[in-house]
Parts: structure tokens; sequence; C-alpha cells
């Protein structure tokens, strides 16, 4: 369904179709916006679970792992020199080297950054990486589970069957309701139906205290800059809502949110399908918008993602992004 028209001038470029899925604290869907099940592959959004994987280890306590480990472990970073030098810390600790990561360096999220690197002609390494923080966990992980750390990225390896069993769990899935392909960052990335995703983000925002999926949460909105990066949605978002909300974007388009509230706790699930991050963004902050979620103040700490202006080169106003569905209350 059509969440989201681009105008140029008042000519329609581009139609935008999204899904959405809202549960409640028993996981049963509230609220949605086209296909709810959709089966949706997260990307890095999915972190969190992989995450869990690591932290049930042991590794944390191990290694020394500290809350912004845990956060850069949980992000997609945008590679600023913070960024970097603590996925480096974090090998060290688990005497590892970037020699072992298995994830490539990449042209970084942030325009600054990148701007930066031109200038100096820097070439990005793996630490660069914007998934380096989760390599070094998933390393971290390996060596705590005392099996070899070489090949920690294949999807037969010891960790990453760990890992598939956690994120089925998590889910509330059997371990063949959640499919496998290759993420961006050579791991093993899921696949599983879009509710299951709010589900989960339902859990890391309801989990009692002194849980691991309690310290994940603490970890992100308490370190929002390691998740993200400067002027970045997430970074802006966590801030703006505090301890209130949780939140993290997958790559082409997905994005999860939880929420902490009185009436318990709410998860909440986003998929754009021609995989546009502007789109992704400004749906979220109507789905907040459309739900009432936090103040009026907090969520217009994010009007610039709501309904974004396009500009040419010259900065000229060429056209606009148009937010127009409903949510709709769900039967279950």
């Amino acid at each position: 369904m059509i969440a989201a028209t681009l105008f140029r001038g008042d000519v329609i470029e581009n139609t935008h179709k999204a899904h959405v899925a809202v549960v409640d604290a028993n996981g049963r869907l509230v609220h949605a916006f086209g296909d709810p099940h959709r089966v949706t592959l997260p990307r890095s959004a999915a972190k969190p679970a992989q995450a869990l994987a690591v932290i049930e280890t042991g590794a944390l306590e191990r290694f020394g792992f500290s809350d912004e480990d845990l956060a850069l472990m949980c992000g997609s970073h945008s590679s600023e020199p913070r960024h970097i030098e603590r996925a480096l810390a974090m090998l060290a600790k688990s005497s590892a080297s970037e020699a072992d990561l298995r994830c490539g360096g990449h042209p970084p999220i942030s325009d600054a950054v990148y701007r930066d690197w031109i200038r100096r002609d820097f070439t990005p390494t793996p630490a660069c990486s914007n998934c380096s923080g989760k390599h070094a966990g998933m390393l971290a992980g390996a060596r705590a589970m005392d099996v070899p750390r070489l090949d920690y990225h294949l999807p037969d390896h010891p960790l990453q069957v760990r890992v598939k069993h956690t994120m089925a769990r998590v889910l509330d899935l059997a371990d063949d309701d959640v499919q496998w392909a290759i993420d961006g960052c050579n791991l093993p990335t899921p696949a599983f139906p879009l509710d299951r995703l709010a589900r989960l983000y339902m859990k890391i925002a309801g989990a009692p205290e002194g849980s691991p999926l309690a310290r994940i949460h603490r970890a992100m909105t308490s370190h929002p800059e390691l998740v993200a990066g400067e002027g970045r949605f997430c970074t802006l978002l966590m801030q703006a809502f505090g301890g209130e909300l949780v939140g993290k974007t997958g790559a082409d388009a997905s994005y999860a949110i939880g929420v902490r509230r009185e009436a318990g706790p709410l998860g909440i699930a986003v998929k754009v399908e021609d995989g546009n991050t502007s789109v992704v963004n400004a749906v979220v902050v109507h789905v907040l918008d459309q739900l009432g979620i936090g103040t009026q103040q907090q969520r217009d700490a994010l009007a610039a993602f709501r309904n974004p202006p396009t500009r040419n080169t010259m900065g000229v106003p060429t056209g606009r992004l148009d937010v127009s569905f409903t949510l709709h209350p769900h039967p279950e």
C-alpha cells in the first residue's frame, strides 16, 4: 500500500509502498498498515538480537566490555573517529586484531566523514565498517565459547549456530521459521515476519531490570551517538525521547522501535518496499505522531524528517515528500 508520494513541483515523481506492524506487551498485533506479516530482512535492525547471543556467551564480563561497547555492537555507526577507536579497543580487549575481522571497509554513512576521508586520501579498513562493533563482539563471543575465531562469520560456525538459536528464541519462532541470507557486512542475516521484529523491540523495551535485553536497552538509549552518529536519525530519535524509546535502522529501509509506557511496552516495525531511507524515517515519524508516542515537543525534534523537502544542487526547492497513510486497528 502506498504510504508516501514524492512530488517534483506539483507532479508525482515516485510513490512508495510501506508496511507497519505495532504490537502490544503480549506480542499481539494492535495496529497495522499494509502487510504486517511481510517476511522482511531487517538487516541491522536485527543487531540487538545478535548482540544478545554474544552477551549470553559471557563475553562482555570476561573481556570487560562496557555499555558503550555494547551500544557499538548494536549500532550501524558513521565511521567517526570515536567509532573506529572503540571498535579497535574492543578487539584488543579480547586479544583480537583488525586482521581477524571479516567485514570490509566501505564509504561511510556520514557525508562529513566522507569529505574528510577524501581530503586525506584515506582508504577505509575493516574497523571502519559501520558493522565493526558487531564483528568485534562476535570475535569476543567465539573466544568466550572456546571455539576457533577463524571463519566466525560463516553460517555453520558454532557462534553463528548459537546466534540462529537465540534469534528464533527471542522472536518466539521455531529455528526453521527464520530464514537466513548473507548481509552486506558478510555475516548471516535473518528474515522473518515484520510483526516479529516489532515483538523483538517490545521485549527490549519491556525487559526486566538486570536482564540481558534490559542491558541492551540501557546501552543503546544511554549512548545513541554510538548506535549511529552525528545528525543521524537513530541518534536524534533516542536523544529526543531519552530512555522512553529505543530505535534502530536496517539497510534497505527497515526500522524498529521499542517504547516504554505505563500501559505496557509497545513494539513498532516498518518496512518500505523500495528501500528508501528518507521515506522510512518519515514513515516512522508519522507512526509516532499517529500513536501519540511521547510529547509533541519530542516528536517535533524530528520535524526535519517528517515531510522533508527536496532541493537541487543549487539549493533550490524542487518538491516534497508527502506521507499520507493511516494506521488501522488490527482485530487480532
